[in-house]
């Protein structure tokens, strides 16, 4: 099997590479810039431009579609949604073209409401029955590619899965937890919500591997949070006003992985508490 991985230089790329690797598919990363930590074939290609898309996706059996400006306030509102749906749309179009049999790409937590100021959750902890509220141009982005995979799955049949990642956190990044901690607020933007970036790779390989049809968009969060205060605890204080439902375990997340572990078999392996004993 031949994947292409959008880029794969980037945070999640990187862990998703060597997962796929690991498990002994072909893998070609296609970004902006070559990264001297991957071990595979290498693209640089822009894929904002349809034609270099098109040449990326060449030979390859599916994608993983990782390649976008990764969060809001690293560009201008509009380049940011120019770039993200452009490329996006030049892949998901590519796919069917070269006959692809499966995209994976990843959508964002950030299309259920985050920051969660002019709207709170609806109830939590939070699934994909959730209602959308994109509150920048980068979440919007990923609410109208969800779209846009629904669109393509009905014309061609092949499946688009969308990932709604999480925070998406390295081991090294688990220094700056204790740092939370103290306030409550500091976290609240995401329901205090990540995942580490090998959990991330075990997803989109289990997207992969699924026989799952269709567009669907999938929660992929750790299985705790970032706090070392009860989940309930942290909902009451800060989000008085929003439902709980259902049991809730002392520290576990408020984005729920649910949907994700009973149709691709995802459970997360990484936590910060093993990380920082």
């Amino acid at each position: 099997m031949r994947v292409v991985v959008t880029g794969g230089a980037g945070k999640a790329g990187r862990a998703v590479v060597a997962d796929l690797m690991a498990h002994g598919v072909d893998v070609l990363s296609v970004d902006l810039v070559r990264s001297p930590q991957l071990d595979c074939e290498q693209l640089v290609a822009d894929l904002t431009e349809y034609g270099q898309a098109v040449d990326s996706l060449r030979g390859a059996d599916a994608v993983v579609h990782l390649a976008a400006i990764p969060a809001p306030g690293f560009r201008p509102d509009e380049l940011t949604f120019r770039i993200n749906m452009t490329s996006t749309y030049n892949v998901f179009s590519a796919a069917p073209l070269l006959g692809l049999r499966r995209v994976v790409w990843a959508s964002s937590e950030t299309v259920l409401g985050l920051p969660f100021d002019r709207e709170q959750p609806a109830y939590a902890p939070i699934d994909e029955e959730h209602p959308l509220y994109p509150e920048s141009s980068y979440s919007l982005s990923k609410v109208l590619s969800e779209e846009l995979g629904r669109q393509f799955n009905r014309t061609t049949g092949i499946p688009y899965l969308g990932l709604r990642f999480s925070n998406v956190m390295e081991p090294t990044d688990y220094e700056r937890f204790p740092g939370y901690w103290d306030d409550p607020n500091l976290r609240r933007w995401n329901l205090w919500g990540y995942v580490d970036a090998r959990d991330v790779a075990q997803a989109c390989r289990l997207a992969l591997e699924s026989d799952r049809g269709g567009a669907e968009a999938f929660i992929v969060a750790a299985a705790d949070t970032v706090m070392n205060r009860s989940s309930a605890g942290l909902l009451a204080e800060v989000y008085p006003g929003v439902e709980l439902r259902g049991e809730l375990g002392e520290f576990e997340t408020l984005l729920s992985n649910g949907k994700a572990r009973r149709l691709l078999g995802y459970e997360p392996a990484f936590s910060w508490r093993d990380a920082l004993g």
